[in-house]
């Protein structure tokens, strides 16, 4: 049986990728992220050098659009749409999160 090698990386949310580093993690072109960017799915930090610099958050849930526009055909337009409606509940989810953090009786705030 052959052993798959895997490229792993810890991907720290408050780091910054390049345009070029971002495509290749979420398997779509540059051309691409250029569309969700004029549709304004997708926004960079800064540029820098002439270098468009992205927040390593937004990473995930790109990823999870690009997988999601393959399997199911979507064109970007529609890719932009579902970026944000996954923002918006990686969002939500902290958030709750975090309320939950703060109930009376919660387990995981006891043991702190």
């Amino acid at each position: 049986m052959e052993q798959q090698l895997l490229d792993v990386a810890w991907l720290d949310a408050r780091e910054a990728v390049t345009l070029a580093e971002l495509a290749q993690i979420c398997a779509l072109s540059m051309d691409e992220l250029d569309e969700l960017m004029d549709y304004g799915a997708l926004a960079p930090l800064e540029e820098v050098r002439q270098e468009r610099l992205f927040s390593a958050e937004c990473v995930m849930p790109l990823r999870t659009a690009g997988k999601l526009r393959r399997d199911f055909d979507l064109d970007l337009f529609t890719v932009g749409l579902l970026l944000g409606y996954l923002n918006r509940i990686e969002a939500l989810e902290r958030q709750v999160r975090s309320l939950q953090a703060h109930l009376p009786g919660n387990k995981s705030a006891e043991r702190r």
